[in-house]
């Protein structure tokens, strides 16, 4: 009865009606929009980071070596 995640979308958005009321269903959205948005700002912070890490290590020259 329960195989798709339409189903499950479903019965979390009548629990929610249920728990909340429908009258704080908009708040929970706004704050759920807004906590997304702050994932994705910080998820793509922390990938430009790592790729100017990348950048400078490998930018960087090598380690010197023993001479013989």
């Amino acid at each position: 009865m329960f195989d798709s995640i339409d189903d499950w979308l479903i019965i979390a958005v009548v629990a929610g009606i249920l728990f909340y009321g429908s009258s704080k269903i908009p708040q929970l959205a706004h704050s759920l929009g807004r906590s997304m948005g702050e994932f994705k700002k910080g998820r793509h912070e922390v990938e430009r980071e790592i790729k100017a890490e990348q950048a400078s290590v490998s930018s960087a020259p090598g380690p010197a070596g023993p001479s013989h």
